[in-house]
């Protein structure tokens, strides 16, 4: 028999990445269907000594049809799978913490501890979430709601506050491009409920009908494609160099050329697409060739500006390879002027961003800028 289960989650290690890697954890296992992730909620650390990161907390309303001590296995799983390594120490800082908060209105012990977890009632970090997804939830103990229970809570906006005010990202940087990802919506499928909700609310407003054949699933479909399209908000640098930076004496001029990017204007969400060349010159170290394509990757996966765009890349690798110079050039064509507003087709943007000797030199500039043309 499945059954409906509150999992509360909490990260103070990079919990802007490892929260939503748990969730997409929690979407993509064999065993569990996600029904709703609540907002997330930012709070200063309960307990331990010294001072801690604050922490993230959210929850997730699953369905599972295995016993619950087989899933808070399954829950520690996943924790390890991204870096936890429990302790004997409570409060220390943890990458993710995943528990189980309520199972229905049942009372019970799992592994010797309590459901449903006492502290609910004595932390608006742990209620807050909950109450987002089942306000109604009755806790079979104090015999009230969830909603009551946080209504009841005293803190200030200081001590804990929300945000986001939508479901976590759930795509993460794992090395894979668009084509070694499944976007296709498969039957029976939940994956962000309040995500789809919203991209349906859109092609009603549209004056279309989200029930015919053709679009039953599209709402389902726009929210992984956004997702992906947007990844590099979760995406850590240290994930993409990956250890990659080399220690090495060259000194001459490193060039990447046609390096292709994708990306999706801030104004009017629209794409603009083209292709990424970039240059540095070595002050003691290397990176990976490819490094230079992800560092690129990282950044057009977002809401952007050309310009914008163009100077982070260039700082970003200034900055981790100390390198005596970085110039990054980006041509692109941008939907926003092609489809819409002046519409023309033929038009293209071009931007660069000079750092350290090829903005001092002009020969180096030069010989990039001739190196880039031919």
């Amino acid at each position: 028999m499945r059954e409906r289960i509150l999992i509360t989650l909490g990260s103070n290690i990079h919990p802007e990445q490892n929260i939503p890697a748990a969730i997409r954890a929690l979407r993509r296992h064999p065993h569990i269907t996600l029904v709703r992730v609540s907002h997330t909620y930012r709070s200063a650390a309960v307990g331990g000594s010294g001072e801690q990161p604050e922490f993230h907390n959210a929850a997730a309303e699953i369905e599972a049809a295995i016993e619950p001590a087989q899933l808070r296995r399954e829950l520690r799983q996943i924790e390890a799978q991204l870096g936890r390594k429990r302790t004997s120490d409570k409060y220390a800082p943890r990458p993710i913490d995943l528990d189980i908060a309520m199972i229905g209105e049942r009372v019970l012990e799992v592994d010797g501890h309590p459901i449903p977890d006492p502290e609910i009632a004595r932390f608006p970090h742990l209620v807050l979430p909950l109450a987002d997804i089942a306000p109604e939830w009755r806790h079979p103990i104090l015999g009230i709601s969830l909603r009551q229970i946080a209504a009841e809570m005293h803190y200030t906006d200081k001590e804990i506050s929300k945000i986001m005010s939508s479901s976590p990202k759930t795509f993460q940087d794992n090395g894979h491009y668009a084509s070694e990802a499944i976007f296709d919506a498969e039957f029976g499928e939940v994956y962000d409920p309040e995500f789809e909700a919203l991209v349906t609310d859109m092609l009603v407003r549209l004056g279309e009908d989200p029930e015919r054949e053709g679009l039953r699933r599209t709402p389902l479909r726009v929210a992984k494609a956004l997702d992906f399209l947007t990844v590099g908000y979760t995406t850590s640098l240290e994930k993409v160099v990956n250890n990659a930076i080399f220690e090495d004496a060259c000194s001459d001029m490193v060039v990447v050329k046609d390096i292709e990017f994708y990306s999706m204007c801030e104004h009017h969400m629209l794409p603009f697409f083209g292709k990424a060349h970039v240059a540095y010159i070595p002050n003691g170290k290397i990176i990976g060739l490819s490094k230079v394509a992800r560092v690129v990757d990282m950044f057009a996966r977002r809401l952007q500006v050309q310009e914008r765009l163009t100077a982070q890349v260039a700082d970003t690798l200034m900055e981790i390879l100390e390198a005596r110079g970085v110039a990054v050039v980006m041509e692109a064509g941008h939907l926003c002027m092609m489809m819409r507003g002046v519409q023309k087709q033929n038009s293209s943007t071009v931007t660069s961003a000079m750092r350290g000797s090829f903005r001092e030199d002009a020969r180096t500039r030069g010989e990039f800028l001739e190196l880039v043309r031919n």
